[in-house]
């Protein structure tokens, strides 16, 4: 399978990352909330457990909305999202010595880890909004980090927003992308 197509598979299958970033938006968003309402704690305690579930839910929303599930076993990129996923536990653990130091830099520091963890997803999904995407968490958590770290929750809103937005756009540009395809189909079969 040539690259262009295992990335359309995957912009297909995933539907350019909606599920995975409207799943991670309403979770930045509970943990915002929390945060600004209940405690810190509660907060970052449910970013963190949130995110191990993730995938599972992607999994479960893709069958309730019967859809494949995953990429063909040919797709050249079908392992390359899991070992993606796998950088960002493994890169949170940066986040205990930022939260001992000053608790309210954690969102800032996490949306720079998940910022730079979107940047391969650029390649495996050939979305560039994924670039866009990575570089506003990014800049986002330094700005917060910078000019508004009296607040705690306010990175947490800011990228769940942010998420949110784009799960819309890369649902767009999948959907728009599959149309054409059928429509080519459709035209080439007449």
């Amino acid at each position: 399978m040539h690259i262009q197509d295992a990335q359309r598979e995957t912009r297909s299958v995933y539907i350019g990352g909606f599920y995975g970033q409207l799943v991670i938006s309403i979770i930045w968003l509970v943990s915002a909330a929390l945060g600004t309402w209940v405690s810190a704690k509660t907060s970052i305690l449910t970013a963190v457990i949130g995110g191990f579930f993730i995938f599972p839910i992607i999994q479960l929303l893709l069958k309730l909305s019967r859809r494949p599930v995953r990429v063909s076993k040919e797709n050249s990129f079908h392992y390359l999202g899991m070992q993606v996923a796998f950088v960002l536990p493994f890169s949170m653990l940066l986040l205990i010595p930022v939260g001992l130091y000053r608790l309210n830099l954690f969102f800032p520091a996490l949306m720079i880890l998940v910022g730079a963890h979107y940047l391969p997803f650029a390649t495996l999904y050939g979305m560039r909004t994924f670039l866009f995407l990575a570089g506003m968490l990014m800049a986002e958590g330094i700005v917060v980090a910078h000019y508004f770290s009296q607040t705690f929750s306010l990175g947490a809103w800011l990228a769940g927003v942010t998420l949110f937005v784009f799960a819309w756009i890369g649902r767009s540009i999948a959907l728009s992308e599959s149309r054409s395809q059928s429509a080519l189909t459709a035209e080439r079969t007449t």
